[in-house]
């Protein structure tokens, strides 16, 4: 019964994840030491080991230090390499220290530890005062928006313990701190080497009233910190044991949520009440984030992994293009002409850094022109997906409001980002404004003075739009030639709206970036129906690389009017294809916003027919095509 006891009270604890961070030979291994010793949270073997190769060593006292330095590297070198995870525990709280590595050439592994950090510990070397890591440092975990930082002054005993010396380093530093964006900045002198005012008061510094160490990180309320309002539930997986049980199963991101709640599915939008909450010890009233649950619905909605349940008043951002600070992490720099799949919470997508404003010389912490980032290197980027996220500014979620991105042929991480907003400049704000104001004022639509129905039946079949997508060289124009040529041979009356073509004139105007693209797309929507209204079968070939552009084409035709053919295609072929020479010169960075090179494609998510023409000949796709027409009576 006593060990069960226990056994509550320790799951009951509160957890504190911290990181420490410094210059080398700062003592950042040896403080942690000092906390797993004072706290009796080592084992009798382990200090027996370290007290041995200490005297191996021809140390005097035992080095604390070799307890953290596990790699035979850093024992060596005297330096830490990786990001090393310890865990201790006291009476009032539980604890996950990650030891970071001090080293520029290191930052990635810094980022990796202080990612999940609630706190972080700056240790300034007392002889040597603030130095350029200690800014670098400072301002990392700004970019992390670390919430609490605690500035140790440390080997306190090398100066005197002298006032003056630390109170030097606390005003250089806090007149550095007003350029962070961090609010919480405390300062504590000690010995990680003798253990002053690490666990216990200081005897040797009486001038110093504040608290110790271990009292700031047992009662630091960290609580407050955590986003509790907005409620954001990835899908990681559906559960369906039975027929009578579908849930959704994952962890909170933010937020809390109760049985009875209204909740919407995204994508979907669909809307519905929290049913239960079920976990392995049993059903919950209430959740909050953190918390690994699976979520049951009063309604049958279509959910899938990747999807997001939120609070049908409290929605977040979307968009397929960000403004994101990014620390880079791959020793191959990075390709901007290469896509990349970014992971954010359950899902991945394709992405590409479509843009760079600047790297930031962590150091001085000036911004600086660049063409890519390098291993280590940080800056402000803009990333485009292949589809729309749902996502939070990463200061106010940091669930929600960062990612990943990794590279598609190796798999290896290779950046992490922090989304700072949705991507805005001048021409999209402009663009919002003016969207609404498309058609033209003081203008009455016309009715024809033929009926669509007298055209159809003239014609002798039905009109449709077949809008044929995918990336270039893919064969899109090899089919719909194809296809038209096989139904005029018919007797029908078809019309072919061709990409090039347009561009002679309709579009003449227009350039390759996404707001061209859009207005293509959309010049094109409203010329096919116009062909449409007399009846025709309107053929076009597009890339149209965005969902939103072709469903806005869906959306301004009568239902069932408008058809999503996927010409499907791997890139890989399209770029040996290459029948216009166009990937060649995008590759060389001749053509800028090529789709599939520098800018994304979103594939279709529900198209009415797809075909691959990769597997199959142009004759067998067509004949498929006129099945399926005459399948909806749009061919007799």
């Amino acid at each position: 019964m006593s060990d069960q006891l226990d056994l509550t009270a320790y799951e009951n604890k509160s957890l504190l994840r911290f990181m420490t961070s410094g210059s080398v030979d700062d003592g950042k291994s040896t403080l942690i030491g000092r906390l797993l010793y004072e706290t009796n949270c080592i084992f009798e073997d382990q200090f027996a080991a370290v007290e041995k190769t200490s005297h191996q060593r021809g140390d005097d006292r035992v080095d604390l230090a070799l307890l953290l330095d596990g790699l035979a590297a850093e024992r060596e070198q005297g330096i830490t390499i990786d990001v090393a995870y310890r865990y201790f525990t006291t009476a009032r709280r539980k604890f996950i220290i990650a030891d970071t590595p001090g080293h520029e050439q290191y930052t990635r592994n810094m980022v990796t530890g202080a990612s999940t950090s609630e706190l972080a510990i700056i240790l300034i070397d007392a002889r040597h005062g603030v130095m350029t890591q200690s800014k670098r440092h400072g301002f990392l975990i700004s970019l992390l928006q670390i919430p609490h930082l605690v500035v140790a002054v440390n080997k306190m005993d090398l100066v005197d313990y002298g006032e003056e010396v630390y109170q030097k380093i606390v005003k250089e530093y806090s007149e550095f701190s007003q350029k962070l964006d961090i609010h919480d900045i405390s300062f504590i002198p000690i010995s990680a080497l003798d253990g002053d005012n690490v666990t216990t008061r200081s005897e040797k510094m009486p001038w110093y009233q504040g608290h110790t160490l271990l009292h700031m990180l047992e009662n630091v309320h960290v609580s407050a910190d955590k986003n509790f309002v907005d409620f954001r539930f990835p899908v990681q997986s559906v559960l369906r044991p039975n027929l009578d049980f579908r849930g959704f199963s994952g962890t909170i991101s933010s937020g809390t949520i109760k049985v009875g709640e209204e909740v919407a599915a995204l994508p979907s939008g669909k809307e519905s009440r929290v049913k239960s909450i079920v976990t392995y010890d049993g059903d919950l009233d209430e959740a909050f984030a953190g918390q690994a649950v699976t979520i049951t619905l009063e309604d049958e909605i279509d959910i899938s992994r990747g999807d997001m349940i939120v609070r049908k008043n409290n929605l977040p951002l979307v968009g397929n293009e960000f403004d994101v600070n990014l620390c880079w992490m791959d020793e191959e720099p990075m390709n901007p002409r290469s896509h990349y799949l970014l992971k954010h919470t359950t899902q991945k997508v394709k992405a590409y850094v479509s843009g760079i404003q600047y790297k930031i010389d962590v150091n001085t912490l000036h911004r600086e022109d660049a063409d890519q980032f390098t291993l280590n290197e940080i800056g402000r980027v803009t990333i485009k997906t292949a589809r729309p996220l749902f996502f939070d500014n990463y200061r106010v979620n940091h669930g929600t409001g960062s990612f990943i991105l990794i590279d598609p042929l190796t798999n290896r991480t290779v950046a992490a980002g922090m989304i700072r907003g949705q991507a805005r400049d001048v021409e999209q704000v402009m663009r919002t404004q003016h969207a609404s104001n498309r058609q033209s004022t003081n203008i009455r639509w016309e009715g024809g003075v033929v009926s669509m129905a007298d055209w159809e039946r003239r014609n002798g079949h039905k009109g449709a739009v077949l809008w044929c997508t995918g990336f270039s060289g893919s064969g899109k124009s090899t089919v719909a030639k194809a296809l038209v040529k096989s139904l005029f041979g018919q007797g029908c009356q078809v019309m072919m709206l061709d990409g090039d073509n347009v561009r002679h004139g309709l579009c003449g105007d227009l350039g390759f970036s996404d707001q061209d693209r859009s207005e293509n797309i959309r010049r094109v929507g409203e010329t096919a129906k116009l062909f449409y209204e007399q009846g025709n079968i309107v053929v076009c070939t597009f890339i149209s690389p965005f969902q939103a552009d072709r469903d806005f084409v869906r959306s301004a035709l009568p239902e069932g009017a408008f058809h999503e053919l996927f010409i499907k295609c791997d890139l890989e072929v399209c770029k040996r294809r290459d029948p216009k020479g166009l990937y060649k010169k995008a590759l060389a960075g001749e053509i800028k916003d090529f789709t599939g090179i520098d800018s994304p494609y979103e594939e279709p998510a529900n198209p009415e027919i797809t075909v691959e023409t990769d597997l199959h000949s142009v004759e067998e796709i067509v004949a498929e095509l006129e099945v399926y027409l005459r399948q909806l009576k749009i061919l007799q």
